[in-house]
């Protein structure tokens, strides 16, 4: 792992801490939102994540079978959450 990768997932953690302290701490303000706040994350990560998958097969970058794996059981993690908004709410 590069210092630059290390970085960017310490920025990324980061973010998603302070993001679910926010949430916990003003959670009666933002619970008329929730379920779009929730939905907006599911769009945004979706998007980075098939963005950067597009992105690493066009610089032909060797990624092993388990990453792969991992690709696709984020995309169905994913799945999960849009039903469990949507669908038991």
């Amino acid at each position: 792992m590069t210092r630059l990768k290390l970085a960017e997932l310490t920025s990324g953690i980061g973010a998603l801490v302070l993001g679910t302290g926010l949430g916990a701490l003003f959670s009666h303000w933002f619970a008329p939102a929730a379920g779009f706040m929730a939905l907006a994350g599911v769009v945004a990560h979706g998007f980075g994540m098939w963005d950067k998958h597009r992105l690493e097969a066009q610089a032909h970058a060797e990624s092993g079978a388990w990453v792969v794996v991992l690709y696709w059981v984020c995309w169905l993690l994913l799945a999960s959450v849009v039903m469990f908004v949507f669908v038991w709410r």
